[in-house]
């Protein structure tokens, strides 16, 4: 029972990964971790929001130290300017244009 349990779940994991929706206003860059809260941005050091969301490409969250050197990706910034929530795209997010 235990393990038709799991099974479920890892299928329900899995579905829900593929179930994100990046909003339209996420601007596309290429993005590589400096330290603590500053990120490159193509090219430019910028400042990561407190609170900042990052997710990966099966739409998990992960800390900023976890974030691969020249990831594409695609962001949005707070009100104050600082990139408050990042989206790794996946290969098929990245042959979109």
């Amino acid at each position: 029972m235990r393990a038709l349990a799991l099974i479920a779940l890892l299928f329900a994991t899995a579905a829900f990964a593929q179930l994100r929706t990046i909003p339209a206003d996420a601007k596309r860059a290429k993005v590589s971790p400096v330290q603590e809260r500053i990120v490159e941005l193509n090219g430019k050091r910028e400042m990561l929001a407190p609170g900042v969301r990052i997710r990966d490409a099966a739409n998990r969250i992960i800390v900023p130290g976890a974030l691969p050197a020249n990831s594409l990706v695609k962001y949005r910034r707070d009100a104050g300017g600082a990139v408050h929530e990042v989206w790794i795209l996946t290969p098929e997010e990245r042959a979109q244009r």
